[in-house]
Formats: structure tokens, sequence, C-alpha cells
């Protein structure tokens, strides 16, 4: 099997191909500019696979965007890159991306205080269940179902009828109350 050959465009037949909806340009621009715009998402995010999706999502607003591309205003990298650089900043802004570092799961928790506490905790001998359930019924009841049952945290909104953001902010309050115990 051979590795396909990288296509290299000048930046002229990139922007007609591009503005053309030539589907070839956009592997050309991946090969020719997608470790660079990687780079650049890479350094604002800090995280490894939201970089990645990221980079899709800024080919993806190149294909869709190219004819608002003006040569006349700047090269066809630097509005790549300004695009790749928004994306990045509007993600790390958005309310979606600030509440998942608040919502871990348990497993996670149970990682770091194994860490803050340099030794290897057991959770079975510690009755992580029993923890659980002494919770608040409400709070131990969507643990049980998400951690211990698989739902996700839409199908426990739903099997509770209850919001969405209830039930995470249930998660959270809990895994709070648990890190207590554990302090």
């Amino acid at each position: 099997m051979t590795t396909p050959k990288k296509l290299k465009l000048s930046e002229e037949e990139l922007v007609q191909a591009l503005k053309n909806q030539d589907i070839t340009v956009m592997r050309a621009l991946y090969d020719m500019y997608g470790a660079a715009l990687l780079g650049v998402i890479l350094r604002i995010t800090q995280h490894t696979e939201l970089a990645e999706d990221l980079l899709q999502e800024t080919f993806l607003k190149i294909w869709h965007a190219a004819e608002k591309y003006d040569a006349t205003k700047g090269r066809l990298f630097t509005w790549m890159m300004n695009i790749a650089r928004n994306l990045a900043i509007d993600k790390l802004r958005s309310k979606d991306f600030k509440n998942s570092g608040k919502n871990q799961d348990i497993e996670n928790n149970v990682a770091v205080i194994d860490n803050q506490k340099k030794q290897i905790i057991n959770i079975e001998l510690l009755g992580l269940r029993d923890l659980v359930t002494g919770l608040k019924p409400e709070l131990s009841k969507v643990l049980e179902m998400v951690y211990y049952n698989g739902f996700t945290h839409a199908e426990a909104a739903e099997a509770l009828n209850l919001p969405l953001g209830t039930v995470k902010t249930r998660i959270r309050t809990a895994i709070v109350e648990l890190r207590k115990q554990f302090n």
C-alpha cells in the first residue's frame, strides 16, 4: 500500500479551488497548513483532543466561509490562522467548556485523592457505595444511576423527570460532598 502523495499548490491556486468548492483543495490545505493550525489551537487550549476537534471545525469553517476570503486584506494562511485562533478562544470562553471542568466523574476525583495522599486506595475497602448512600437521597440517586447503572446524564435526567442542568448540578454537588468526606 502506498502513501498518498501530498498536494502542494500556490496560494492563488488554493484560493481559486477553495472558492470553486473543489474538494481536493481541502487535502492540500490540510497537508500544507494542518500542523501549523493545530499548533496554534493547542497553544491556546492546552488540550490535545479538544485541539484536534477544533482543527476539524476550523477546516469546516474555512470550507464554508471561502467566499469571504479577501486576498487584499491578507494572506490565506493568516486568514485561516485567525479562524483557528478565534474558534479556540470562543471554545475556551464558552459556558459549555467552563462547565465541563466543573463536572468531573467520580473516578477522576478518586485518582486525584490518591495522588494527593500518595497512597493507593481500594474503593471496595473504603465502602464508597456506603458513602454515596449516605448522601442526600436526591444526590445519591443521581450518582447511583450515572456511575453504578451506566446512565448518561441525559438518560438520568429523563428517567428522573428533571432538567439536564439539575442532574449535572446534583452530580457536581455529590462529588464535592464526597471530596469533603475524604479530606
